[in-house]
């Protein structure tokens, strides 16, 4: 008698594209068949025609790897558009004052989606395709106002990508626990009306959210986020080598030397295999 059948889930890197160490380490799992999945930073500096070139070519020696557009709209990267607003000091405002001022109506989503559109159209000049999927940068596709217009991008420029939403789905008092996941869990039930409303996919189940600021036993984390995710959930991860040019635009910088440590590992493989879960 055949015993039941292996979840399939994505396992996504973020961030491809934000710097060259970044997109190596992200390359060498692909390749290893330890993620089938990355999300691109069209505005990041580090995604030439060479790293766009290197990513396919890791793609292809993979059974399924699924490319997706990380759209981005918080500091410290430069938005695409000419005429974005609001700014501060010539970059995307920090994801905090974004957010809020999403809650307070101020955002203009006419803006938001023709930034989006650009990105999208920067992705299908460097890939020759649409992305798979869609998901964004700190999660700012959640955000008041810009989900809208997040959503209403995605329509036009890749109807058949499906989005990402980022609510768990566990027990409540199991996320009590976890106030970010717990707080992506509330934006991300608007989020998934929204998408329904437009014909739009989603996953079924998120998980990858943690306290970056601390030293974290990523194998224990891994072991939570597999715990119940259902069929073609996301779990997501940052896997990188840290140089000068990440140090120079994000903070999580030693936690993703630590995760790509990790996911090649054994302790991983093995992981995948007792929890009843393949990258498929």
């Amino acid at each position: 008698m055949n015993g039941p059948a292996a979840r399939r889930i994505w396992l996504c890197a973020d961030d491809y594209g934000i710097s060259p160490g970044v997109n190596r380490a992200i390359r060498d799992l692909i390749e290893r068949g330890r993620l089938n999945a990355t999300s691109v930073m069209v505005v990041g500096s580090s995604l030439g025609r060479e790293e766009v070139a290197a990513l396919q070519t890791a793609a292809a020696s993979s059974r399924r790897c699924a490319i997706g557009l990380h759209a981005t709209l918080t500091a410290p990267f430069h938005p695409l558009t000419m005429y974005f607003r609001p700014l501060d000091g010539g970059l995307f405002l920090p994801f905090p004052k974004l957010l809020r001022a999403g809650l307070a109506r101020r955002l203009d989503p006419e803006i938001i989606r023709a930034e989006l559109m650009i990105q999208f159209a920067t992705f299908t000049d460097l890939f020759g395709r649409a992305p798979d999927f869609v998901d964004g940068h700190q999660h700012a596709q959640l955000y008041p106002q810009v989900r809208d217009a997040f959503l209403s991008a995605v329509k036009e420029a890749a109807p058949a990508a499906w989005v990402r939403q980022c609510g768990r789905g566990a027990p409540f008092l199991q996320r009590l626990g976890a106030p970010k996941a717990l707080f992506l869990d509330g934006l991300s039930a608007q989020f998934r009306k929204r998408a329904a409303r437009a014909g739009i996919t989603v996953n079924p189940g998120f998980a990858g959210a943690y306290d970056f600021t601390k030293r974290q036993d990523f194998g224990l984390l891994m072991r939570q986020f597999l715990d119940g995710m259902p069929d073609h959930g996301v779990i997501m991860c940052h896997p990188g080598f840290v140089d000068d040019v990440l140090r120079g635009l994000d903070p999580l910088t030693d936690q993703r030397e630590h995760e790509h440590a990790y996911l090649r590992g054994e302790q991983f493989a093995e992981l995948l295999v007792a929890s009843g879960v393949t990258l498929g």
